[in-house]
């Protein structure tokens, strides 16, 4: 008779199991612990724990005698995610809100801001029309009227085909005093620099809002660290997916435990304690050269965008149209145009109609201009006060993204000093010092030194003779173990295997 392996469990209905043996659990616990604890054997024990650790952010801790240890520090908490059921719908239903309200805003800002441009150019010239017409008609001639008639059609088109949000023109061409302004002839022939293909909408909002970040991949971390394992022969540890990522190490634990899962990986642990992990089924391959390792996270250096992102003619364009918005709705506020009045004044009154209708002007020159007057008012200096803002914001983004780079710096200080070929060569506090210094600008504090130290595993070593100096035992035991881990790797791991069977012949 024969014996059929038993099945495996779903790692998922494991880890609940798990979860409800272990809940209240603290402290460290072996593979052994959580079956004797919960029931499931050890296979099925194994799995779950890996996927808790995955979504808990627990750790992975090796014992001399080559026993993985598993801890919860948060227990089967999240207190990263504070917020409840009610929170997470009313947050996403907030998300979906200012999507749409962003999907609007992008070009509906250059909308109001040139349509605002238009009526208030088109009130001046609608009234120096109307008293020209008044003053043709004093003087019995006809000129005031064809001169300002023939100025209002000029700078009314003028604006339409130049700045309207849909105009042909305003997608493909820079203004005519841009330093990027393309000149093309009647066929479209480029006769200057190459132009600008950016909306001018787009242009608005990034004077704004600053340039659109680029999407980032929400799978980028895990594809370098794919990369990194078939480049490092399937055997790869924390200080590798540090490298490729920057993830702090308590980050980096958790993601390698759901990686082990969705990949087919297994961790081993050495004789001192090293833990590798495993993932052979990865290297198959078709290709004939080696993999290449992706570059190191501190290999490119975080800079603070530009505040718009335009060129000059563009943000002088901007600033100049809204500039005469603020103008013209503190002339509008200050002559109470109110929409009546506006009304009655290009009617194209004489100053002797207005003496003998003085109620009627009364009546009109009261009140408060709203939607001339209040409404663009808001709009303008709410339009100068975000890049305003962020401008003055700047100097902190810019400390920010300066610690971001020196952190890296230390992480490249600290990994290319530790490993077995390195030898011993001492991690000083004057190096991670230097390293920061250079990275940042400035020199660090003592205690985010430290912090860096802690966060990565490391102790002080107290056989250090002057000066302080620092030692991995963690890192320096995962190195050691991917040494003899990658030596004794095969190569027909990495082999695909030959053609039997093809259904192309």
């Amino acid at each position: 008779m024969t014996l059929k392996s038993p099945k495996l469990m779903e790692a998922r209905r494991a880890a609940g199991i798990l979860e409800s043996a272990l809940r209240g659990h603290t402290g460290d616990l072996t593979l052994a612990d959580a079956s004797a604890k919960s029931g499931l054997p050890l296979r099925d024990a194994e799995s779950g724990l890996h996927l808790l650790v995955s979504e808990y952010r627990g750790h992975l801790k090796a014992t001399s005698e080559g026993e993985l240890l598993f801890r919860f520090p948060h227990g089967f908490t999240r207190p990263w995610e504070t917020r409840t059921r009610l929170q997470r719908a009313l947050g996403a239903v907030l998300r979906g809100a200012a999507g749409v309200a962003r999907f609007v805003v992008r070009a509906w800002i250059a909308i109001v801001l040139i349509a605002y441009v238009a009526i208030f150019v088109a009130i001046l010239i609608a009234l120096m029309f109307a008293r020209s017409n008044s003053d043709s008609r004093d003087h019995g001639g006809f000129s005031g009227s064809f001169a300002g008639y023939f100025l209002f059609r000029m700078v009314f088109d003028a604006i339409f085909w130049t700045f309207h949000p849909f105009s042909p023109f305003v997608w493909t061409a820079d203004p005519p005093w841009s330093s990027s302004y393309d000149r093309r002839g009647a066929f479209g022939q480029a006769r200057g620099r190459p132009r600008d293909e950016t909306p001018f909408y787009e242009k608005v909002n990034r004077f704004f809002f600053g340039p659109t970040p680029a999407p980032r991949d929400p799978l980028e971390d895990e594809k370098l660290i794919l990369a990194e394992i078939r480049a490092q022969r399937g055997r790869i540890g924390l200080a590798d997916v540090m490298r490729v990522t920057g993830l702090p190490r308590d980050e980096a634990d958790p993601l390698m435990a759901r990686l082990m899962l969705d990949y087919d990986g297994t961790v081993d642990v050495s004789e001192e304690g090293g833990i590798v992990y495993r993932f052979e089924a990865i290297r198959r391959t078709t290709a004939e050269a080696p993999p290449r390792a992706p570059a190191p996270v501190w290999a490119k250096r975080e800079e603070l965008p530009p505040l718009t992102g335009n060129d000059g003619g563009a943000n002088g364009l901007i600033v100049a149209l809204n500039g005469f918005n603020l103008l013209m709705s503190l002339y509008a506020l200050n002559a109470h145009l109110t929409i009546d009045k506006l009304r009655f004044l290009l009617r194209g009154v004489s100053g002797a109609a207005v003496h003998s209708t003085g109620a009627a002007v009364a009546l009109h020159s009261t009140g408060t201009a709203v939607a001339l007057g209040v409404v663009p008012l808001v709009f303008s200096l709410a339009l100068f006060a975000l890049p305003l803002g962020r401008a003055l914001l700047r100097p902190l983004k810019r400390r920010r993204l300066a610690r971001q780079n020196a952190r890296r710096a230390v992480l490249r200080a600290i990994l290319t000093r530790v490993g077995a070929r390195q030898g011993r060569e001492p991690i000083t506090e004057a190096v991670l010092q230097r390293a920061w210094q250079d990275a940042a600008g400035e020199a660090p504090r003592s205690e985010e030194i430290t912090r860096e130290v802690v966060a990565l595993g490391g102790d002080v070593d107290l056989e250090a003779g002057e000066g302080i100096r620092y030692r991995f035992p963690d890192l320096e035991t995962e190195a050691k173990a991917l040494e003899a881990e990658r030596e004794a790797a095969s190569e027909e791991e990495a082999r695909a295997g030959k053609v039997i069977f093809s259904s192309d012949t």
